[in-house]
């Protein structure tokens, strides 16, 4: 069996497309807030909505969809984006576009409950790690082309057209798939269990001290890394003085950055990843300290520069880890998994939202860096959440209990 490379890139563009949209309002602060007369705090609580919804409803919707083909759920879970997007972008009021994402936040974790068992089942055995990597390419990409295009976009002709290109993307995501994902019928345990049977498997995964480690990890990272990014535009504006094409193009190698650090660490995600969360944790810790002071333009970019690299290789192995702690239960997993990192980004947003309302937005990466630091440490307590590469022989033993 060999990599089906082409449905990998199809898995991957969609998961640009949803990083993008739920992250885009990072760098659009001021023109949605000028648009539809809000303030930029109350802006960057889209994010905290959106992930509210996606955490609470990622597990029941994941059971109950559990006995769906996996190729129709994740073109089902694409066509609401694309909806929801559209609506986006028409929205006449801040409240019509709260509601149009959390429409796609019902949506968006299904979508990455799924993917990354879609993903394991098309890789050969000893490569599920290398095929997640070429999947969160499109993850990396978001960061760096989706956001800060988007944001050169908005700034250039409009929010509403950076968002209204996200739903013809979308569409165009929608296609391929239809066209290129084979077909994927439910695993025989998920199509015989009950919905409450599902729901019980998705708590009760928490039992698993690994996949709790990774949870918790995965949250207290995430909150640190989203309590500073969401609020990254009115951060290098006081820091640097960037602003407008100049914020653009800091987002840009922010995420080239990100994706450069994706394509070194990516050969790792199969061997020893544990040394590279702790690493990668620690750097990405280290330059958000060094944001706390007002350091001009040029250390600024250098810090920010740094900051990207580091966090954005760490979903890579994040993501490939429920498939690693729990070959047996992948879906459940995964699902916990989603929801995990939806805590993070909802918890961090609002931390953020909160300390920039009160004046303090030179603390926010303090605090970030601190909850980025205190997740290093846990990856080095929590022994074992981080395997190594799953050989040919635990990938037929995860198969057969899979069919049994």
């Amino acid at each position: 069996m060999r990599l089906n490379r082409p449905a990998l890139v199809v898995l991957g563009t969609s998961t640009f497309c949803y990083v993008t949209a739920e992250t885009l309002p990072v760098g659009l602060l001021p023109q949605i807030s000028a648009g539809l007369g809000v303030t930029e705090a109350q802006v960057g609580l889209l994010l905290t909505s959106y992930a509210v919804v996606a955490a609470v409803s990622t597990i029941p919707l994941t059971a109950l969809t559990m006995r769906l083909p996996r190729h129709t759920l994740l073109a089902a879970t694409v066509a609401i984006f694309v909806v929801a997007q559209a609506a986006a972008a028409l929205a006449p009021t801040f409240l019509v576009l709260v509601l149009s994402r959390l429409v796609c936040a019902l949506a968006h974790g299904v979508f990455w409950s799924v993917i990354g068992p879609i993903t394991a089942r098309l890789a050969p055995p000893g490569q599920v790690g290398r095929a997640t990597s070429l999947v969160f390419i499109g993850n990396s990409l978001a960061i760096v082309l989706g956001v800060p295009l988007g944001t050169a976009l908005g700034q250039w002709l409009g929010w509403r057209l950076s968002i209204g290109l996200m739903a013809v993307a979308g569409a165009i995501c929608l296609i391929a798939l239809i066209t290129l994902l084979p077909a994927m019928q439910p695993l025989p345990r998920d199509r015989e269990a009950s919905l409450g049977r599902q729901l019980r498997s998705a708590v009760t995964i928490l039992r698993n001290g690994k996949v709790a480690g990774l949870c918790v990890i995965t949250v207290v990272l995430v909150v640190g890394h989203f309590t500073t990014y969401t609020y990254i535009a009115p951060l290098v504006r006081r820091d640097a003085g960037l602003d407008g094409a100049a914020l653009s193009a800091l987002l840009l190698g922010y995420g080239a950055v990100g994706l450069a650090a994706n394509y070194v660490v990516g050969r790792f995600v199969d061997r020893r990843p544990g040394p590279f969360v702790i690493g990668l944790s620690a750097l990405a810790a280290l330059s958000m300290v060094l944001l706390a002071p007002v350091l001009g333009p040029a250390a600024t970019i250098a810090v920010v520069l740094v900051w990207g690299g580091a966090f954005n290789a760490l979903p890579v192995f994040l993501g490939s880890a429920p498939m690693r702690v729990a070959p047996t239960a992948r879906d459940a997993a995964s699902a916990v998994y989603v929801v995990a990192f939806q805590i993070g980004i909802g918890s961090g947003s609002f931390a953020g939202e909160r300390l920039v309302g009160a004046g303090q937005l030179g603390s926010l990466p303090l605090l970030g860096a601190g909850l980025v630091l205190a997740g290093c440490l846990l990856a080095v307590i929590w022994r074992g959440v981080f395997p190594n590469r799953i050989t040919a022989e635990d990938h037929e033993r995860m198969e057969a209990a899979a069919r049994s």
